[in-house]
């Protein structure tokens, strides 16, 4: 006899429910305090009667992992990884309340509902539905929700990665950093992206030296100056298109979907990156300037100038390499350079059993759908994973428009209830397809 029918529309109403309370509970980083989410978590898993450990590196920064036993007869498991932490916000730019868990209009509105607390609710339903279904496992499947994602993850995976590297130990990871679209290059067609790789940070400060002294009376030796020479520098600096292996395939791909006109050449690259400054960059080092500060008062010429850069390298680039690049282009040595935090991932393969699930169970979805490897302009906690040879995807089985797409770190956040119910379908269905 087989497992009862899933009633999604119950789902659907519970999910809306849990994810609306959890867009209220604070996990703004900084400061964070994780702990709040786990302690909700927790109390989900509690009355589901699930076991669950919290891994705690102080200061309230809890990480939350709960396990179902399979029979281990396909290996080791498979983890669904969410962060709990979610960005700042400006208050005022939002119609919304920022943290207000509102459900109207068809959409829960907050922080985190994309980035990535729907997420974390559409991977708690299936690891809750393998529960109370009773449905057979022949790996262990184990939902993890960690702490400080958004600001290097120093105090969630890395921790765990030193820490309590047995809780890493998995075939797959399923994880934020790929998804659905309802455009591509300007094309409507249904679009899935798998995220198998992502551009590897490295921020920077830049620090420059100089004489105090009074407004009144300029000088040559103001660290201010030196410091705007130096960005002035940095922003002349022309840094060539380095499409790597999984962004050729990604353009590959859409040529042969039909979706690009033409074959992908590196002049039709270079074409894309002038208009699509997404795709510009997952084919080039890039830097932004986030920071600036320098100055105690108006009048007061100041001793030191900082600035922060963000800078995200293609994959496998080099980042000593990078860093005596970027000093030869500043030319002057009154500038320091600090290396503040900085990672790098290789990719995760193409071939595996779960891209093909992942692939599969879109199209049964959206039989046209096109899906697509990525690399990712930005990092995820997956690139942890990576490093210890665990294949990790960026798989958000949801499908949005562009203008849904840009509320990602941004203003008026928003998901809708029927990509949350999309995603439940999806993803359950392939957590069987590897599980089961």
């Amino acid at each position: 006899m087989g497992a009862p029918a899933i009633d999604w529309d119950a789902w659907t109403e519970q999910a809306t429910r849990w994810l609306a309370d959890y867009v209220r509970i604070d996990t703004v980083n900084p400061p964070g305090n994780e702990w709040r989410a786990c302690e909700w978590l927790g109390a989900i898993l509690d009355a589901e009667g699930i076991p669950y450990t919290t891994y705690d590196p102080g200061g309230g920064r809890l990480s939350l992992v709960a396990r179902l036993p399979g029979d281990g007869s396909r290996g080791k498991p498979l983890i669904l990884l969410s962060h709990t932490d979610v960005v700042p916000f400006e208050r005022d730019e939002w119609t919304m309340d920022p943290l207000g868990g509102e459900v109207r209009d068809g959409y829960i509105w907050g922080r985190g509902t994309l980035d990535m607390k729907g997420m974390g609710i559409i991977e708690l339903v299936t690891f809750l539905l393998h529960r109370r279904q009773g449905l057979p496992l022949k790996r262990d499947l184990v939902f993890m929700a960690v702490a400080d994602e958004e600001a290097g993850s120093t105090y969630g995976v890395e921790f765990l990665d030193r820490e309590h590297p047995e809780v890493l130990d998995s075939a797959f990871v399923i994880n934020e950093g790929g998804g659905g679209s309802t455009e591509v290059l300007g094309v409507e067609r249904n679009s899935f992206s798998i995220g198998v790789s992502e551009k590897g940070p490295l921020w920077l400060t830049l620090r420059a030296h100089g004489r105090p002294g009074h407004g009144s009376v300029p000088h040559d030796d103001n660290a201010a100056d030196h410091l705007l020479r130096a960005l002035r520098r940095v922003q002349d600096w022309h840094r060539p298109l380095i499409p790597g292996p999984e962004v050729k395939e990604y353009f590959r791909q859409l040529y042969e979907a039909g979706i690009l006109d033409r074959r992908p050449t590196m002049e039709v690259l270079a074409e894309i990156a002038e208009t699509n400054p997404r795709l510009k960059s997952v084919q080039m080092n890039s830097i932004s300037v986030t920071m600036l500060r320098a100055g105690v008062k108006h009048n007061v010429i100041p001793a030191t100038a900082e600035a922060m850069l963000d800078v995200r390298l293609v994959p496998g680039y080099d980042a000593d390499r990078f860093v005596e690049e970027l000093r030869v282009v500043i030319n002057d040595p009154r500038i320091e350079i600090e290396r503040v935090f900085e990672s790098s991932t290789p990719s995760s393969p193409l071939d595996t059993e779960l891209y093909a699930a992942m692939t599969q169970e879109v199209r049964r979805v959206f039989e046209d759908a096109v899906v697509v490897p990525s690399v990712s302009a930005g990092f995820t906690d997956s690139r942890v994973f990576r490093r210890r040879g665990v294949p990790a995807y960026g798989f958000v089985p949801t499908l949005t428009g562009p203008s849904e797409q840009g509320r990602v770190h941004g203003n008026d956040e928003r998901l809708s209830i029927e990509n949350l119910r999309l995603g439940m379908q999806i993803l359950h269905r392939t957590v069987r397809v590897i599980c089961g």
